[in-house]
């Protein structure tokens, strides 16, 4: 999408500063996924996913370690065991991993959470909850891009290039969930300062 990888970078090179003066340990989770771009807090989500063996989507301390090691944060095991307290809510030595990725992303306005899921709506024709490439081809115009027009992908190629900007790099299933929709565009969010900006941004990118 235009305008966000410049975006991106002044986002990573905000949380990498930031990162260095802060000590609250939700906090520099919170930006060292950040460090890595729009994607980052999706990709921590995916990480999880995987480990979840018995799709419960709960993971216990071990695995939560894990999980960070796994997707290269660098968390001392005392820090792991705050975090981990800080999110096992009822004490049961647990965590939920939904909510514990929902406390994670950057806080959002309403009215940005509300465009978001505009375009999510817009974006998934059948209203299952999911987009996919059928649900994409009436409202993403493939043709306008540069290699479709220079004959190097099909159509096909460049929808499915579309969805994997929002699937995470281990599992690219073509379909993303509003979850994953807005765990992109919390990313997204982050490194726009101006809810305007952000909003007209959406609008013009999805035609809202």
């Amino acid at each position: 999408m235009a305008g966000t990888s410049r975006h991106d970078r002044e986002m990573v090179m905000n949380a990498k500063r930031q990162l260095s003066e802060c000590s609250d340990p939700v906090e520099r989770l919170r930006l060292q996924c950040l460090a890595r771009g729009s994607s980052g807090i999706k990709g921590l989500g995916r990480t999880f996913k995987i480990m979840d063996d018995d799709n419960n989507r709960s993971l216990d301390f071990k695995e939560f370690q894990k999980g960070l090691n796994d997707y290269g944060l660098l968390v001392e095991k005392p820090e792991a065991m705050t975090l981990f307290q800080h999110f096992d809510r009822d004490g049961s030595g647990t965590i939920d991993f939904d909510e514990f990725l929902i406390t994670l992303r950057p806080p959002m306005s309403k009215a940005r959470k509300e465009v978001i899921m505009q375009a999510f709506r817009k974006l998934d024709k059948t209203g299952d909850g999911i987009i996919t490439i059928e649900d994409l081809k009436g409202v993403y115009n493939a043709k306008n891009h540069p290699k479709y027009q220079n004959g190097e992908w099909t159509e096909e190629q460049i929808f499915r290039q579309f969805l994997d900007n929002f699937d995470s790099p281990y599992e690219k299933d073509g379909k993303v969930t509003k979850e994953e929709f807005l765990n992109y565009y919390c990313g997204v969010s982050a490194s726009i300062d101006s809810d305007v900006y952000f909003i007209l941004m959406m609008r013009n990118a999805w035609r809202l």
